[in-house]
């Protein structure tokens, strides 16, 4: 007998609990998810070797790109805050100094000179006499040299007709590092295969200098000591622009300034121009505050030979100034490239508009020999950039002609052509001071110069002694007499009896 009392019957469920045991048991045959049994779905996908090979891929691949993205970024975020990028094309005027700089300032700094171009003559002697420390020779162990350069070549064509080809080293297109200053710049130039110049036709070219933003500041020394170097190599020099497209391109090197005392005008005609000039360059101010256009025109006219182009060439070198040719008879110049290339005139520079004359006859309906038939400049298109509304200012005109009879007097009115000369035949004056320059030193007491200029008179190629003349139909020019004396420097007995030779060349 159990003494814990009678055994009571189970107790019966009710239908909930009935129906949610039964829910139950069903779910407990179904696979679980983790758990500790081996048959849950992360538990059997992880027992799949392919599901996870490929979930380890796929998991290095996000990772590698969420990796990449953030050290783009990254590199984004330090390039921003720590270099600095200046770009040069090859339409900016600094473009073939930086690149000639370049050259000699490298070339300079790997052989020891002295590491600024600028001041290489002050730090010479310096230089000689100091060590190299030691910070400068393991500087120096660093900086590489260019590897990737390119052959600028040039060609002058001297007076006698000889041309002369000269070769410059400059960067090629590539990568270059160039230590400026302890500072080191990345250089890229870039040359553009697909994209070029619509003027020139050149291919397009960048140069991208990249550096420290802390070293910033060394661009615009750099700039300032290129444009310092390619004035110093013009110094004492006159260069010349002739047409190219629609723009204008320099003409071989820079030539040797002519002095002014080399060209031999007629008495006082010299003196006149060159002090119109300087007055005119002086009175920027006056013309402004008057509202009239700033700009000068001068007309020389006069026979072949008498000094019209050889004027304006010692002209440009007495006030430091450059020299824009233009032939208004070259092929295919139009109204309005003339227009445009007279507003875009290099800065100090004087402008040459040759044969003048040639635009007045409209040569439009004209067609030359070799079938060529084309437009060219008409006299209203002329005028019109002369002093039309969209001519230019603060601009020096010289225009030249052997037929001054051709000329319009809409053309030589004041606006247009401010003076006129007229560069004639050589006068006893002129003959005389040509003499003495190349004989003064051997006709001291000017004996023989007396006896050349009396010889002349009686030929009837120049005045005599009271300035009176035999024939006036006789004459001869400056250039004819500048080549006897050549060819008899020296000898001035011989350049005597040439007088007859040279009047009998002029008679026939």
């Amino acid at each position: 007998m159990d003494t814990n009392g009678p055994i009571k019957p189970p107790e019966t469920p009710s239908p909930t609990e009935l129906i949610l045991q039964q829910k139950k048991d069903a779910l407990q045959g179904l696979p679980q998810v983790g758990g500790d049994g081996g048959d849950g779905i992360l538990a059997q996908l992880s027992s799949n070797p392919f599901f996870t090979a490929g979930f380890g891929l796929a998991g290095l691949g996000a990772a590698a790109t969420f990796a990449q993205r953030g050290f783009k970024r990254s590199a984004d975020l330090i390039r921003r805050r720590m270099l600095v990028d200046v770009e040069i094309n090859i339409k900016d005027d600094s473009y073939p100094w930086f690149l000639q700089w370049m050259t000699v300032y490298q070339q300079s700094q790997l052989n020891g000179r002295a590491p600024s171009v600028a001041a290489a003559a002050a730090a010479a002697a310096a230089a000689s006499s100091e060590k190299i420390g030691w910070m400068e020779r393991l500087l120096r162990k660093f900086t590489p040299g260019m590897r990737q350069l390119s052959i600028q070549t040039q060609k002058v064509e001297h007076a006698n007709g000889a041309i002369q080809t000269q070769f410059t080293l400059i960067p090629g297109p590539g990568k270059h590092i160039l230590r400026y200053k302890n500072a080191f710049v990345f250089v890229n130039r870039v040359r553009e295969s697909s994209s070029r110049d619509m003027q020139s036709g050149r291919p397009w070219e960048t140069v991208t200098l990249t550096t420290l933003y802390s070293h910033r500041h060394i661009f615009e020394e750099m700039f300032s000591e290129a444009h310092a170097v390619a004035a110093k190599s013009h110094e004492g020099k006159t260069r010349i622009y002739n047409s190219w497209g629609a723009e204008w391109s320099q003409f071989g090197h820079p030539r040797r300034k002519r002095p002014l005392t080399s060209v031999i005008l007629d008495e006082g005609v010299k003196e006149r121009i060159v002090e119109d000039v300087r007055d005119f360059l002086d009175s920027g101010k006056w013309y402004y505050d008057r509202g009239i256009p700033y700009r000068r025109g001068y007309l020389l006219h006069g026979p072949p030979g008498s000094g019209k182009s050889s004027f304006i060439q010692a002209l440009a070198g007495e006030l430091d100034y450059d020299i824009a040719i233009l032939n208004l008879s070259e092929r295919g110049l139009t109204d309005d490239r003339l227009n445009h290339l007279l507003t875009i005139i290099p800065n100090r520079t004087l402008v040459l508009l040759e044969d003048v004359d040639a635009a007045f006859s409209n040569r439009r309906t004209q067609t030359e020999e070799d079938g060529y038939r084309g437009a060219n400049v008409t006299f209203s298109g002329l005028l019109n950039a002369l002093d039309g509304v969209a001519s230019a200012e603060e601009r020096i005109i010289f225009l030249t002609t052997n037929h001054a009879d051709r000329l319009d007097e809409a053309l030589v009115r004041p606006g247009r052509v401010d003076m006129t000369v007229r560069l004639g035949e050589a006068s006893r004056y002129q003959v005389a001071a040509l003499w003495d320059r190349f004989y003064s030193e051997f006709d001291a007491n000017g004996v023989y110069k007396d006896r050349f200029l009396d010889r002349l008179a009686g030929l009837g190629l120049i005045e005599d002694r009271d300035g009176h003349k035999a024939d006036v139909a006789k004459t001869v020019s400056t250039a004819a007499l500048q080549g006897l004396f050549l060819y008899n420097k020296g000898d001035m007995e011989r350049a005597i009896k040439s007088a007859d030779s040279l009047a009998q060349s002029i008679y026939h």
